[in-house]
């Protein structure tokens, strides 16, 4: 891990079984202290606010799922490849849902099978994600 990477004692950050780290969040609550992102996939219905850092949005209406599955799959896959050097943030509106639902992507990225996907993003990063049956399918059926 680089120098650059976050806390993994930190609200919201959730260690990949490679080592690598990445936040999630809810862009409805404040920015939490310490260190900015360097990189942040925002996934929200709407173009997100402008932000200090680089970001990515994904349009993803709240409790649905990616509205070009294509264009998350590359973010998820950017997000991934980030996290090995910079600190990188995904974020919805709650931090739940989507946000869950993308970790759990991201982590079959990282060679957690994609059945065990939504159980992980659960028990490392917040018990209540991957809110809906069609998010816990779409990762349940989700290829690198």
């Amino acid at each position: 891990m680089s120098s650059t990477s976050w806390d993994p004692t930190m609200t919201g950050v959730m260690r990949l079984p490679s080592g690598r780290l990445i936040r999630g969040r809810g862009l409805r609550r404040p920015l939490p202290p310490g260190p900015l992102p360097e990189f942040a996939v925002h996934l929200v219905g709407g173009r997100p606010l402008s932000v200090g850092w680089e970001s990515r949005w994904v349009r993803w209406l709240d409790f649905w799922l990616p509205s070009d599955r294509a264009d998350a799959r590359d973010a998820f896959l950017q997000a991934w490849q980030r996290a090995e050097h910079e600190r990188v943030e995904v974020a919805c509106g709650g931090g739940v849902g989507r946000t869950g639902t993308a970790l759990a992507c991201i982590a079959v990225l990282d060679g957690v099978p994609a059945d065990d996907a939504v159980g992980y993003v659960r028990e490392h990063y917040d018990r209540r994600a991957v809110q809906t049956p069609w998010q816990r399918r779409y990762v349940a059926r989700y290829e690198p």
